[in-house]
Order: C-alpha cells, then structure tokens, then sequence
C-alpha cells in the first residue's frame, strides 16, 4: 500500500500554511481542507494510506493540527482504519454509491421545492447569473465543477432551511469519495448545464413541483454517468 504522495509542496499551500500559524484550530481546518479537497480531486485516491508524520512535513505544521484534522476526516467518513495498514482513505462500493445517491436525490429534489417556494427575488437573479455564466464556461472544465458548486448551493441557501443545508452537506463530503468531477467530461457538462438551465426555469416560475422532478432527474443523469465511469462492469 502505498503512502501518500507530496501533495502538499506546492508553494501556494506552503504559503497558506505559514499565515495559518495563529491559532491551532485555524491550522487543524486547514490541514483539514487541503486533505478534503486532495481526495475530492483524486490526487488521494481510495485506499491510498496517509501518514500523520508526512502529512505534518509537507504543510510544515506540527503533529498536532494533523492528527485533529485526520481525527475529523475519519468522523466524516473519509478516512478509516485498515489492519496492519493504518488510516487510509475510505473506498465506497456500488452499493453505497446508489444509497448515497438515492438520499442526494431526495435531497436535491427537497431543495429545488423549497427554493421555488421561498426564494428571494435577488436570490433568483443570482441563479439567473449563475445559469447565465456556466453556459460561458463550456470548455473550461476544471472551473465548471466549481462553478457547479456555487449553482447548487444557491439553490440550497434559497430553500431556508437551515436541517436541510446541514443534511446536504454531509452528504456532498461522502460524494467527496466518488473522485473528481463528472464535469471534466465534456458530454456530461452539457448535459449538466442543460439540466440546470431548465431547474432554474421551473424555480423561477416558483413550480414546485416541476422544480423537485428536474432536480431529481438530475441527480439520476449523474448518477447514471457515475455507474459508468466507476462501476463500467455492471
């Protein structure tokens, strides 16, 4: 097995590792946000070991922060312990990935209903600009799934409820195990964007109904394109 790689030695993160020397908890988040986001993209793959010390020496902080931070990780579900292995990060099956995805759609779907029902007129116009912008963005992928985020998370935020938000996000950190966006795959990115572009139509127009069902057959769409690229045997 092997351990992970030096993900950290970039300058960049070097930098904001040093401004964050303040206090222990602002160092704990974010050792415990460069590893989120390691494993999000895929440079920590499942399965793939991390190791406290070697975590600690590429951030340059101490011991302390990391082992809060991999102690937060495995709370979240996305790192566990092996057997004469150690903490590594989790692996999901395909039957976890449909459960995750069977609650992601109810969720999603919960929100889009909402949101049609008590978005803001200024909340509405900023799913307008965002609607508006992802069609810009074609092309550019890496900026499309975080763009991708913004979208659902304005939904999210104009549903006003704050249970809900909570429940989204715990399970967008598992879909975190899933690896890298389905929208650095050029098909499915103008898939997404015409799914959005028609959620944001039924919300704007405050259907409910119509809202939950696109945003239901979105997640679907997604789950459909993530059975292909994870599980193509089945």
């Amino acid at each position: 097995m092997k351990s992970a790689p030096r993900l950290f030695r970039d300058r960049a993160m070097r930098t904001a590792a040093g401004g964050a020397r303040g206090e222990s908890t602002s160092r704990s988040e974010l050792v415990y946000r460069r590893l989120r986001d390691a494993i999000a993209s895929g440079a920590l793959k499942p399965g793939q070991r991390v190791m406290e010390t070697e975590v600690a020496q590429s951030l340059q902080v101490s011991r302390t922060p990391v082992r809060e931070a991999l102690r937060r990780l495995e709370g979240d579900g996305m790192l566990t312990v092996e057997p004469r292995t150690g903490l590594v990060v989790a692996s999901i099956s395909r039957q976890a990935m449909l459960e995750l995805y069977v609650m992601r759609e109810v969720l999603e779907g919960t929100a889009a209903r909402l949101c049609a029902r008590h978005a803001t007129d200024s909340e509405i116009l900023e799913l307008q600009a965002l609607v508006e912008r992802e069609a810009r963005l074609q092309g550019n992928h890496s900026e499309l799934a975080r763009h991708n985020r913004l979208f659902h998370d304005a939904i999210h935020r104009g549903a006003h409820n704050r249970y809900l938000e909570k429940s989204l996000a715990a399970v967008n950190d598992t879909m975190h195990l899933l690896g890298p966006s389905q929208l650095l795959i050029p098909e499915r990115a103008r898939e997404s964007q015409v799914e959005h572009a028609e959620l944001f139509e039924h919300i704007r127009n405050h259907d409910a109904d119509a809202a939950e069902a696109a945003a239901r057959r979105h997640v679907r769409s997604a789950r459909q394109q993530r059975l292909k690229n994870l599980f193509p045997d089945t």
